[in-house]
């Protein structure tokens, strides 16, 4: 993305044709700005960045700032969006790194990756590509893991062989189990913090950006739809516990997000020395975190009047919020992550390249969501050396959660971007409040572990909507491309396609590689195994070796976005501006 390299003063009207494009929005057709009084100091900046948002209909903008308690609500609706999947990387691996039944060392964990992600996403927010962006654990680094901790020597011991032991035979066992346990995490955090050292590279040396020359819409689009569709699986087995909760789950937040989105509600604010009735837009804002409290609240009420069943072979018996409670039993008050927790990481060659792989994969996302946070939040298309800067922050994330030993890495969240555009806040001081948030309650394990009790098609609906909103943001890249070319929809198609059948058949067919070498034989079972890889590589490819016109494939129109996504080009300097950390709403 090639952008015009003088130093003027930046004048940025967010007009109609703005940085933010009414179909990338769930928007309810309304032009009319709300006016809205909120009793606080800032009520002036609030209402003129109101006044001045885009055709979008953003309530706040990226460089819009809420009032603080506001900013806490909002930011504790993001923290909860990603907890799902957030909590969900150290339960999958609690079986494979042998702590299936430790609560305390999942507790530890849990609290360390949530510690973690706050942190990265304060520097990504502050440093990155300062774009309102949660970052959290990641799956593209679970198929490595896994891979990594099925070979034969990191396969768990079995227990059952030593049924009698005395207590001096217990408090060692004890020890040993704690060690099994953590020479596993060692071996992850080696993998994470070398092969994260290729993302820093790419960043730090422009690649990135040296790449994104040749990357358009046809290639941008299906990684980012198949980051939606490839969590298919994990949205239909949560909620395929109890379909009418999850149900009732994507009901509440359409009823919110959609049908209730005009409806604002009378509050009360004392302000110049007298009580006023000012209209404010609940619904719209909350409405995700309103639609998953609301269906928790039905599952708390049908467990309390034994409504569900109690047998867990019975259907609907995940819908229980009583499930989980001796985990909030067993979790410590206060925990405190620190580096080298678990001892100093190991490395092994097979286990880097491995993990390359998943680097190369979250890269690849990561790019995508910088063009769909960036649109949904109401800020220009991000320019290539603020994408270098993400992805570089984004090693330094990961090394710092290898350090950490979360178990994982971190990357940009998809479900957050998505909530982005259902909620209309693209405040990046809400996402910087997130991270204040995920690490001071990550130092809470009591409260951490309260969480666990959302029953599963609770957060089963929740995925139904985010990665469907996610899938459409992706489709939606299209509307630069000339899509009555046979060209164009032979690209997609494959792309897309591609991206769903070839990991299909590697799951299916895990035996059929043998190369006779074990590392490459990982490497290329990860590589066809990443939906969102596959897809944007096919279209990389394909786009730029298949003839077309700049005009067929998109990538003038593409251009012609960044460039007009405010009245004038944007400076490397100028886009420092816009995405200041510091900057005020409305002004230039």
């Amino acid at each position: 993305m090639h952008l015009t390299q003088q130093d003027q003063k930046l004048d940025v009207v967010l007009r109609n044709q703005g940085a933010t494009d009414s179909t990338f929005e769930i928007s309810d057709g309304s032009q009319d700005p709300e006016k809205i009084v909120i009793a606080d100091p800032h009520a002036d900046s609030l209402v003129e960045c109101l006044d001045s948002r885009p055709e979008g209909n953003l309530i706040y903008s990226i460089n819009c700032r809420p009032p603080w308690y506001l900013c806490i609500l909002l930011g504790f609706q993001h923290y909860i969006l990603a907890f799902g999947g957030i909590l969900a990387i150290p339960l999958i691996l609690a079986e494979p790194l042998c702590i299936k039944e430790n609560n305390s060392a999942k507790s530890q964990l849990i609290s360390t990756i949530f510690f973690v992600s706050g942190m990265c996403t304060l520097l990504q927010t502050t440093l990155g590509t300062r774009l309102p962006i949660l970052q959290g654990g990641t799956f593209t680094f679970i198929t490595p893991t896994l891979a990594i901790l099925a070979l034969p020597k990191w396969r768990c011991p079995d227990t059952s062989a030593t049924p009698h032991l005395n207590a001096t035979d217990s408090a060692a066992l004890l020890v040993d189990a704690d060690e099994v346990w953590k020479v596993r995490i060692r071996e992850i955090q080696g993998a994470i913090l070398v092969a994260s050292m290729l993302q820093l590279v790419l960043g730090l040396s422009g690649l990135v950006g040296l790449v994104l020359r040749f990357i358009g819409p046809l290639a941008i689009a299906p990684t980012i739809n198949l980051i939606g569709l490839s969590l298919f699986i994990q949205a239909g087995q949560k909620s395929g516990a109890h379909w009418g909760i999850a149900a009732l789950t994507v009901c509440l937040i359409l009823l919110f997000s959609q049908y209730l989105s005009k409806v604002n509600l009378p509050l009360i604010a004392y302000k110049d020395k007298k009580w006023k009735v000012f209209q404010y837009p609940l619904f719209k804002l909350f409405s995700a975190l309103f639609g998953m409290c609301g269906a928790w609240l039905v599952c708390f009420l049908l467990t309390y009047f034994n409504a569900l069943p109690s047998s867990p072979n019975e259907y609907g018996y995940m819908a229980r919020t009583d499930i989980n409670l001796d985990a909030v039993k067993s979790a410590a008050w206060f925990y405190v992550p620190y580096p080298g927790q678990w001892g100093l990481p190991t490395v092994s060659v097979s286990s880097v390249l491995g993990m390359m792989a998943g680097v190369l994969a979250s890269t690849m996302e990561s790019i995508g969501d910088y063009y769909a946070c960036a649109r949904l939040s109401g800020a220009p298309p991000p320019p290539t050396h603020a994408i270098n800067r993400g992805i570089a922050v984004e090693g330094v994330g990961c090394i710092l959660a290898a350090l950490w030993g979360s178990g994982n890495g971190t990357t940009s969240y998809s479900q957050n971007i998505a909530a982005l555009g259902i909620t209309r806040v693209g405040s990046r001081l809400v996402l910087q409040t997130t991270g204040l948030l995920m690490i001071i309650l990550g130092l809470f394990g009591k409260f951490s572990a309260v969480f666990i009790t959302i029953p599963d098609p609770v957060i089963g609906g929740m995925f139904l909507v985010m990665f469907g909103m996610v899938a459409a943001v992706g489709i939606s890249n299209l509307q630069y491309v000339d899509l009555n070319s046979s060209r164009n929809l032979l690209i997609l198609g494959i792309s897309t396609f591609s991206g769903l059948v070839l990991p299909t058949w590697f799951h299916s067919n895990p035996g059929m590689i043998d190369t006779g070498i074990k590392e490459l034989d990982q490497l290329i079972m990860i590589l066809f195994t990443t939906h969102m890889f596959i897809g944007g590589f096919f279209g990389f490819v394909l786009d730029n070796t298949i003839p077309g016109t700049e005009e067929e494939r998109g990538i003038k129109s593409w251009r012609k976005a960044a460039h007009e996504g405010s009245q004038i080009h944007l400076s490397h300097r100028n886009w420092e501006r816009i995405c200041s950390a510091g900057a005020s709403c409305g002004e230039a």
